[in-house]
């Protein structure tokens, strides 16, 4: 069987799924693609270029399995979690589970877009916008989601507005005060024990620690949660991968911000 991981700086999605894999413990070759060049489009072996638009996480990590591109960081890390035998990362308790499963959604649905946004915002846009015209045209053509190409545009011509920004920075206040209520009961992971979710949350809310520092001035709770994440093996093991100094100020387009809410 070939298993290529195809997947960006360790940031946001591809966090997620290359501290997952090592939770896994399974060994398959990760090829590190610059997100940035567009070359998460143009996979080789990959003939259907629709199999890689088709995920919500925008410029998310792709597993190749035997030519089969597979795509969504939650979802790539249960199937690392269960090709692994059960590493732990889900609950085994039906009602639990569930939970985890919603907790994840509310996070690639809400956070996740509003924290791509403003981390590109702080980082990409500069070197998206100065992208050459022909360049630029040729990278957005091999992109099959009229979506994505649409974030990738936007960035480009600065054309996020003041309520787009707004909008996202209130996803991640939100998204913070969900997690001070989980782990006021004193629990160490916003599950119970340590899960999909703690990966998942971490990965796209680490990186607005340094961005939206205040968000965090009066969620104790929080901070200390996301240092015991980051202090896992698994995440450091992913954060080591980077080939830049500050993985989580790497950012790319993202997903886009849900219109309902």
């Amino acid at each position: 069987m070939s298993a290529i991981l195809y997947h960006g700086q360790p940031n946001g999605a591809s966090l997620t799924v290359l501290a997952a894999l090592e939770e896994s413990g399974l060994v398959l070759e990760c090829r590190p693609i610059d997100l940035l060049a567009g070359e998460r489009h143009s996979l080789p072996g990959v003939t259907e270029a629709i199999a890689l638009d088709l995920g919500v996480e925008g410029e998310g990590p792709v597993l190749v399995i035997d030519g089969e591109a597979m795509t969504e960081s939650v979802f790539l890390a249960q199937y690392f979690d269960e090709a692994a035998g059960g590493a732990g990362l889900q609950p085994s308790d039906a009602y639990a589970h569930w939970e985890m499963m919603m907790w994840c959604r509310q996070i690639t649905e809400r956070l996740s877009p509003a924290a791509a946004l403003l981390g590109n915002l702080a980082s990409s846009q500069v070197a998206i916008s100065a992208i050459p015209a022909d360049a630029f045209a040729d990278l957005t053509t091999r992109i099959v989601s009229d979506d994505l190409r649409e974030r990738w545009q936007a960035l480009h011509d600065d054309t996020i507005d003041a309520a787009q920004v707004a909008d996202s920075e209130a996803k991640v206040s939100a998204t913070i005060e969900r997690c001070e209520t989980k782990l006021a009961d004193g629990r160490d992971w916003l599950m119970g024990t340590f899960s999909i979710a703690d990966l998942v949350t971490f990965s796209w809310l680490a990186g607005m620690r340094l961005l939206r520092a205040d968000f965090f001035a009066e969620a104790g709770r929080t901070a200390a949660w996301l240092d015991r994440v980051a202090a896992r093996p698994s995440v450091a093991a992913a954060l080591a991968r980077a080939t830049v100094s500050e993985p989580l100020r790497a950012w790319v387009p993202g997903p886009e911000i849900n219109r309902w809410g």
